[in-house]
């Protein structure tokens, strides 16, 4: 691979982006096609054949241990596949910032940009020669790393020792550090144009106050161009030290391979304690805060501290989201702002789960005409929602399409390699994903309400918007055929 290209796919991999689905259920996109048994019943030729069932679920066998130096690792042996994938999880995202926002991100992205004696042309094509595929990123909670690679010894060996070098040993080389501040520079002069980023910065910031997460991931403009090599360096002796690790493996291995494996990956990295978890953020009061932008629309971002990823109502409140907001077309939100009235493209709620308590968001944009009238609309129905709660029929249909769709978190070997990091870092027992089935499924109407409930509350609420300040009209009457749609697919 040159290096151009190589550029190329790290710009992708430091790309600007607000990570707020983490902590979520993962739900895969594109699933791949796993290899038949010889002993599996005869293909499907017909949905009839399903005659009401859900899909079946792929059955996991999950072992876990510790390394010697204190990584815990979760492996799925799956043979079907001549490969395997390894995910590296660290508690090193950019909560662990200290003070210099970006410094984690920036370790992260510098990894693979030069070990002893290869640039990162060379570690490019170190990878792509053996077939392997690398990728890397950080968030606010978590740092991962992850290798792809064929199981044949001839091609797993020289993987995982180019693997661990990129991991272990980083040499953060100075072109690189100034290549990516300037990458990241230029991406900061470009959120100036975007509305929508504007009050997510602005959102986190009054939503968090003084916690790490109120800091974007990315760092900013102030930041960034004070980032020292050295502080790479102690960043990364400090915060990717195998205790402070997950390892996540699944494929072509057998346990003593897996556990080969584990322990060449875990003795590769920095030796130390693992890191604190994030404190409790306080909860802030609630209010409005309007960011003055030219633009045909106005963004609409409202939020309040939702929960962490070991809250006991997370399967009522993934439902009972999925029914307000969460599940796309169909919604409450996505109904009656959309399709009754064409207020706009799209409208989404979400909870973020996160090692402290993440974000509840509702976010939308419409016509900044429309604007004030769309916040009321979306304040009332969200009231609505959790003084009524969901109906039986849209539980029922809830739980249906949840049932359908929750074979693909596990459809191939990358969605079970993500399912087993996200367990693995916020301490989820081996049978989660059973578990998350069963509760939800004999979840009943009241305990949705409840959950929902006592979690959120519509008086509660941060508001930011982001549009110009125009003579507002009144919201058009509720009908099945709108007259006015929105003018376009959203910035998100």
């Amino acid at each position: 691979m040159n290096k151009s290209r190589s550029r190329r796919l790290k710009i992708a991999t430091i790309a600007l982006v607000l990570p707020l689905s983490l902590g979520l259920l993962v739900v895969a996109s594109n699933a791949a096609k796993i290899n038949s048994q010889s002993n599996s019943p005869a293909a499907l030729t017909s949905l009839a054949a399903l005659d009401g069932q859900a899909p079946a679920r792929r059955s996991l066998n999950i072992e876990t241990w510790q390394t010697a130096e204190g990584a815990k690792v979760l492996f799925v042996a799956a043979p079907q596949l001549p490969m395997f994938d390894l995910r590296l999880t660290f508690a090193a995202g950019s909560s662990q910032d200290a003070g210099v926002p970006g410094l984690a991100m920036l370790t992260n992205a510098m990894l693979n940009e030069g070990i002893a004696g290869q640039d990162v042309g060379a570690i490019a094509e170190g990878f792509e020669n053996l077939g392997a595929n690398f990728g890397n990123g950080a968030y606010r909670d978590m740092a991962v790393l992850s290798l792809r690679s064929l199981s044949t010894a001839e091609l797993r060996e020289p993987a995982l020792a180019l693997f661990s070098q990129v991991i272990g040993a980083p040499s953060f080389p100075a072109d690189s550090l100034a290549r990516i501040k300037n990458q990241l520079l230029a991406g900061f002069a470009q959120q100036k144009q975007s509305p929508g980023k504007l009050a997510s910065l602005a959102l986190f910031e009054q939503l968090y106050g003084q916690h790490p997460y109120a800091h974007p991931s990315e760092g900013n403009a102030e930041s960034i161009p004070r980032i020292t090599r050295a502080q790479l360096q102690a960043f990364h002796a400090k915060a990717y030290g195998a205790s402070n690790a997950v390892i996540a493996l699944v494929g072509d291995l057998d346990r003593a391979q897996a556990e080969a494996i584990a322990s060449q990956i875990s003795a590769a990295l920095p030796k130390g304690p693992a890191l604190s978890k994030s404190s409790p953020p306080t909860i802030p009061a609630a209010g409005k805060q309007h960011i003055e932008f030219a633009s045909k629309q106005t963004h609409l971002l409202l939020a309040q501290l939702g929960i962490d990823r070991q809250d006991p109502d997370y399967a009522a409140l993934y439902l009972g989201n999925q029914i307000l907001g969460g599940g796309g077309f169909g919604t409450r939100l996505m109904e009656e702002v959309r399709e009754k009235r064409g207020l706009s493209y799209g409208v989404y709620s979400g909870f973020s789960a996160m090692q402290a308590r993440g974000p509840f968001m509702i976010n939308l944009q419409t016509r900044a005409e429309l604007s004030d009238g769309t916040l009321r609309l979306v304040q009332q129905i969200l009231r609505d929602y959790l003084r009524d709660g969901p109906t039986q029929k849209e539980l029922d249909n809830a739980k249906r399409e949840l049932a359908g769709s929750f074979p693909l978190s596990t459809a191939s070997n990358a969605d079970i390699v993500g399912q087993l990091g996200s367990m693995g870092f916020y301490n989820l027992p081996l049978t989660y994903l059973e578990d998350f089935m069963a509760q939800t499924q004999a979840l009943s109407v009241e305990q949705v309400k409840t959950a929902m409930a006592k979690h959120l509350n519509p008086d509660a609420m941060l508001i930011v918007t982001a549009g110009p300040t125009v003579a507002q009209q009144d919201l058009p009457a509720p009908t099945d055929h709108p007259a006015e749609q929105a003018l376009g697919v959203p910035e998100h």
